[in-house]
């Protein structure tokens, strides 16, 4: 698998899960359907990607991030300050309807690193527009919002913008 349709895959499955896991507190029917449409699009990455891996090697784009050890320390970094966040979320801040919130923070911040790294300025906007949703649900959780908004603005959105992401890189 080239590290483009590995890069896509990996967004198109967390972006699926961060939809799936947050709708929880949105009413049913609306969580039925941001469930079903991430379905829907997770499946035609998939199919975009098997297309993909389908087209004889020389026609396969060969550029695009390696997952090398310097992703791998990135994915560290970030696997520890999400655990130390939520430690402090679920702890002595009280506040475990904040902990996707953070998660999605982290996320974005980490995309910045992995924009250095493999020289992939979209990542740059990627990750900017999954940190300032993870930063307004943080906001929202400590002023108290309802926990729909909460996850709905720091879980569902950004599994969205991953999916969305994700869709973009699979056809390239």
């Amino acid at each position: 698998m080239s590290a483009p349709t590995s890069g896509s895959l990996i967004a198109a499955v967390f972006g699926l899960i961060f939809v799936v896991a947050n709708t929880g507190p949105l009413p049913a029917p609306v969580a039925a359907l941001l469930q079903g449409i991430a379905c829907a699009v997770f499946v035609a990455i998939l199919l975009a990607l098997h297309r993909r891996s389908d087209r004889p090697s020389s026609l396969v784009r060969a550029t695009g991030p390696a997952l090398g050890r310097v992703y791998w320390v990135v994915v560290a970094g970030e696997a520890g300050a999400i655990a130390a966040g939520l430690v402090a979320l679920n702890g002595p801040l009280n506040s475990p309807q904040a902990a996707m919130a953070w998660i999605s923070l982290v996320v974005g911040v980490h995309f910045f690193a992995l924009a250095i790294v493999w020289k992939q300025p979209f990542f740059h906007g990627l990750g900017s527009a999954i940190a300032v949703c993870g930063a307004v649900g943080l906001v929202l959780a400590a002023a108290g919002a309802s926990d729909a908004a909460i996850a709905a603005t720091g879980g569902v959105l950004p599994g969205a913008l991953l999916l969305a992401a994700s869709l973009r890189g699979s056809a390239l």
